[in-house]
């Protein structure tokens, strides 16, 4: 099980903006099928968060944006769990094109985890905390 996950997306017309890239909003776009995609290969699906119910919800996205994906672009969004506590997990991120390994944005998503009835922060499980490691820098 992988504790750096890697998102591999090849950039559509319809991410295409105005401006002749992709709109900054498909990159939180991105990062959030990653992040699923990851707790998904970590034994942890949206419908087991369901089973369970509680599950993630997002506080705070940080992205800072280094270079534009292009038109015909294939990136690589590699994300990881750098910090988890008792109810909140910090996920990372770095957006990537292989093609000339440019790194085109970094962010962090700080997640809280709640229960789906009460809408509550609860303390996230032990069978969701120990399925993810902790990568640190």
């Amino acid at each position: 099980m992988p504790a750096i996950f890697e998102y591999l997306h090849a950039v559509t017309p319809e991410e295409i903006d105005e401006l002749g890239h992709v709109n900054n909003i498909r990159y939180l776009n991105w990062m959030q099928r990653a992040a699923v995609c990851h707790s998904d290969v970590q034994g942890w699906t949206t419908a087991d968060y369901y089973r369970i119910g509680m599950g993630w919800v997002v506080r705070s996205h940080q992205i800072e944006y280094l270079q534009p994906a292009l038109p015909g672009d294939s990136i690589v969004v590699r994300t990881w769990v750098a910090d988890l506590k008792k109810v909140t997990s910090l996920r990372r991120f770095e957006i990537r094109r292989p093609a000339d390994d440019t790194l085109l944005a970094q962010a962090s998503t700080n997640w809280a985890f709640i229960n789906f009835q009460t809408r509550t922060l609860c303390r996230i499980p032990p069978e969701v905390s120990s399925a993810f490691e902790v990568v640190t820098p």
